[in-house]
């Protein structure tokens, strides 16, 4: 055996192929931390004045406490009024929203009081925009909060000792934990969504259906034109039921998930209308591929799959740059997972915009491909009976 040639090139193609497929599957995520996460930074905080005609604001405080802290992986956007910062959530631009009310000086200074008032300090967690970057957004800015919470408790306490000898001890158990912390979750990803990754579920499971249609029809394709029928008219068919069963396959892949599985589901018919885009343009993908091609097309279309399926739950600012210009940029994949998340969390059809757009360009340029390649295998079938008829008379 180990003399045998093929031994030693099959451990060659093993390695080769557990290089492959461990850059594809581990290459690209492995190591991946979040940075840059964009975040809105909301102050309404007013200005107080104190008895001693001082002013008091710890707005501004906080915000250069917090810009400047570069362990939060944040990029912070100043917005000017919650709704705003709403807007922002709706349209994906914020992972979450930290908003310092208005009340905040004033609630602060109340607490040397009789009448205590805390202010309360609202994070609000985009849950649809990614499920694991709001989870570490909701993590860190708690983190920031207490350790504001720290330094606000100091403050007070050399503010407030400045206008009375003593603070009474229930006051300065107050003082310890000056501020109420509430969250909020916008855009809830629902029950049985995978955590609010189930577009980047339902994605590979609709390419690889697309996959298998395209690698039937090309196959009942050849047979069709060997049994004598125009290569035109069946590239003409072969898109039409492909499109027909991946039709079929989408709607039928979220009623499983729906009934069998329990997924939630805000609006059934936009992510079937959305799925069934996404499998056409995989299909008209694969096919044209396919009838260009060959079978020799498949390792590709497999490759890009395995490459593909790690980065579609996973943010994209959590990669590193070389894999969100190389990969994560083009591939096809990405652009059908984000519309999903797109429709199913924030909205229905209406909130897909550009990726909805890509699918679109995507189906419409492979369709043409695929409705060509009826021409270009027509001119090769009226060239090698001449060249075969030529080599005849030349014998």
């Amino acid at each position: 055996m180990l003399k045998q040639k093929i031994t030693w090139l099959g451990v060659a193609i093993v390695l080769m192929v557990v290089i492959i497929f461990g850059l594809a599957m581990m290459g690209s995520i492995l190591g991946a931390k979040p940075k840059e996460l964009p975040v809105a930074l909301v102050i309404l905080d007013q200005t107080t004045e104190l008895q001693s005609g001082r002013t008091f604001k710890v707005g501004e405080k906080i915000r250069e406490k917090l810009v400047s802290n570069s362990a939060l992986p944040f990029v912070w956007h100043l917005v000017d009024s919650e709704e705003k910062a709403q807007e922002g959530l709706d349209n994906r631009e914020y992972y979450g929203v930290l908003v310092l009310p208005a009340d905040l000086s004033s609630g602060l200074l109340s607490l040397a009081t009789s009448s205590p008032n805390p202010p309360n300090v609202k994070i609000i967690v985009n849950e649809g925009m990614n499920t694991q970057a709001s989870t570490v957004v909701s993590q860190e800015l708690w983190k920031a909060i207490k350790m504001v919470s720290g330094d606000l408790s100091q403050l007070l306490f050399g503010q407030i000792g400045q206008e009375m000898e003593q603070v009474p001890v229930e006051e300065a158990k107050a003082l310890i934990s000056p501020v109420n912390i509430q969250e909020e979750v916008v855009h809830p990803s629902g029950a049985n969504n995978a955590s609010g990754n189930a577009p980047g579920l339902l994605t590979p499971i609709m390419w690889i259906g697309s996959l298998v249609t395209g690698v039937v029809l090309f196959l009942a394709s050849q047979k069709a034109v060997a049994a004598g029928s125009r290569r035109s008219m069946v590239s003409v068919l072969q898109a039409i039921a492909g499109l027909a069963i991946v039709g079929i396959a989408s709607g039928f892949t979220l009623w499983m998930a729906s009934s069998w599985y329990g997924m939630e589901l805000t609006s059934m018919r936009a992510t079937w209308l959305f799925l069934w885009l996404a499998g056409s343009a995989f299909f008209l993908m694969q096919s044209s591929l396919l009838n260009w091609i060959g079978f020799p097309a498949m390792p590709l279309l497999v490759l890009l799959m395995f490459f593909s399926v790690p980065l579609l739950n996973m943010p994209p600012e959590f990669l590193s740059q070389t894999t969100r210009d190389w990969i994560y940029s083009w591939i096809p994949l990405r652009f059908a997972a984000e519309g999903l998340r797109e429709v199913m969390y924030f909205g229905g059809v209406k909130a897909v915009c550009i990726n909805a757009f890509v699918l679109w360009s995507v189906a419409g340029g492979f369709l043409m491909l695929l409705l060509a390649s009826a021409f270009k295998a027509s001119r090769a079938a009226d060239v090698t009976p001449t060249s075969m008829t030529r080599g005849y008379k030349l014998k």
